[in-house]
């Protein structure tokens, strides 16, 4: 079975008002079986537009993905990020397919 991503690009616009998201987000994300696979770090921009930070998740499938982002907990702590900061947010389904 494919795994599921949250793909996230994000600017934060006040820094403080964002670590309570921040802060939060493992615990959520774990209770999904989520895991950071990207969270920050060096990145370039090639072509299209880009965002300050950069984060992908790893879920055990996609349903998992969209049940963590659907749940209770998310949907009361993205408040918290939408005063804060502009976010795109994907959710997808890997690929299980055959590899070059």
């Amino acid at each position: 079975m494919a795994k599921g991503y949250w793909i996230a690009r994000v600017d934060v616009s006040n820094e403080d008002g964002y670590k309570p998201y921040a802060a939060a987000n493992p615990a959520i994300f774990k209770k999904f079986g989520g895991r950071f696979v990207v969270r920050g770090g060096k990145f370039e921009a090639p072509e299209g537009t880009a965002r300050s930070r950069n984060v992908v998740i790893e879920f055990p499938d996609y349903a998992a993905a969209l049940a963590c982002y659907r749940s209770p907990e998310y949907q009361a702590n993205i408040k918290i990020r939408q005063a804060n900061a502009v976010a795109d947010i994907i959710i997808i389904e890997g690929y299980d397919g055959e590899q070059p």
